[in-house]
């Protein structure tokens, strides 16, 4: 089974609103083996959303709608599947008694308006919605399944889980297929260098499949597997997975959900240290990162934003020396910051972040973008490493901070 979602709302269009319905969507059918080929966005308007669903039923055979189903004018998706399906709508008695009861239950008075929830496409199937007042429903035109929802993720969830998908599997006759995929996160290099190394494996594989997917701090490469069962499928993935980590043995750092401050923590927990900061560009946000995985005060200790040279040196322990000589940004104030930042809160890993993030204060020798981030950890030689990053100021700031984590974590495993 092939399916497209179609989204209703002119909120998306105008950027309103994120969609993020298709996303939950796609790994749902994906689940169920039920292939996500296309997703349309349509204004509220009747016409539009007529000929968009002539359109997907043209190429596929499920049509999930989400959106346009509430009580006010601009919500048209009732009258616009009533009209491509030439049904007349009509009013459910027990909608429309589950409807008064809600109101009543609330101590408020049902408007005319909110009767129109109760109004399905003749002969479809309705779906209930426990978490709101418009219900879904399911239309079968053809040999075409429509599947109507609200837009509002708390309602459509459950109404996809526990009605859509039983449906669905009912038409199939079971899952016969599934379809998984896992995303391997790397960090360290860009891109078109993740596809260099791994471009053989793209042309090699058909299933599992690869993908590869830039971020804003890090790269996604994506494997994707079609197969009986979850098992089987896993299986599939397991064995590309191998080829892919020999390639990228130092800048795969997790999968899926998996964070770099959760890889971070996990190291410093296993190897019983703990860490402070010192930043001058990213304001902290290293030590947020850091702080963002749970249980994190066993290890880190401590950060301190050191943005004037003043601070840098009176506060947090830089030699003034070290700066006039070398400048605030510079490898030498890097390995400094983060001794002093070792030293100040005594922990046993000091990282420092020391760089010019933009828009302005960049030179010729030190461009916007420039960044020495040090990692200083006890019994070792602490190392400055150079970066020249991309981007807006944000994206300086964020890259920076992924990263410091990306060499904290090098350092604690003795790979960087």
């Amino acid at each position: 089974m092939n399916a497209e979602v179609l989204t209703i709302g002119t909120e998306l269009l105008l950027g309103q609103i994120l969609d993020t319905n298709t996303l939950y969507l796609g790994k749902k059918l994906a689940e169920v083996g039920v292939n996500l080929y296309y997703k349309t966005t349509v204004g509220d308007n009747v016409g539009r959303v007529k000929e968009a669903l002539g359109i997907a039923c043209s190429r596929v055979d499920l049509v999930i709608i989400t959106g346009g189903l509430g009580p006010t004018v601009d919500d048209i998706t009732r009258q616009a599947v009533a009209e491509f399906t030439g049904r007349q709508l009509i009013a459910d008695p027990g909608t429309l008694s589950a409807l008064a009861a809600r109101f009543s239950s609330r101590g408020i008075k049902m408007t005319e308006n909110n009767r129109q929830q109760a109004y399905i496409p003749e002969g479809a199937v309705i779906i209930e919605n426990n978490n709101g007042t418009a219900p879904g429903f399911i239309a079968e035109s053809g040999n075409k399944i429509i599947a109507a929802m609200p837009g509002v993720p708390m309602e459509m969830y459950p109404m996809m889980e526990n009605s859509i998908l039983p449906y669905i599997m009912g038409k199939l006759g079971g899952v016969h297929e599934v379809i998984k995929s896992r995303s391997l996160k790397v960090v360290g290099l860009g891109e078109s260098l993740v596809d260099d190394r791994i471009n053989d494996l793209f042309r090699e594989s058909s299933n599992p499949t690869i993908g590869v997917y830039a971020h804003l701090t890090e790269v996604e490469i994506r494997l994707t597997a079609k197969a009986g069962d979850v098992d089987s499928a896993g299986k599939l993935i397991d064995e590309l997975e191998k080829k892919v980590f020999e390639r990228l043995p130092d800048n795969i750092y997790g999968r899926d959900d998996e964070t770099l401050e959760q890889k971070a923590g996990e190291l410093l927990k296993k190897l019983g240290l703990t860490v402070s900061t010192a930043e001058s560009c990213t304001a902290g946000l290293l030590s947020h990162r850091l702080t963002n995985a749970p249980g994190s005060s066993a290890y880190f200790l401590g950060g301190m934003v050191s943005y004037h040279n003043d601070v840098k040196i009176k506060a947090l322990g830089v030699e003034r020396a070290i700066i006039e000589k070398f400048g605030a940004v510079s490898p030498e104030c890097a390995i400094a910051m983060a001794a002093s930042a070792r030293g100040l809160f005594k922990t046993d890993c000091g990282v420092a972040i020391t760089g010019i993030a933009g828009p302005d204060g960049g030179t010729a020798e030190k461009p916007v973008g420039l960044v020495f981030i040090a990692v200083d950890i006890k019994g070792g030689a602490a190392r400055a490493h150079k970066f020249i990053l991309p981007g807006s100021r944000e994206g300086v700031r964020s890259r920076a901070a992924q990263t410091a984590l990306w060499l904290l974590c090098g350092a604690l495993k003795g790979t960087l």
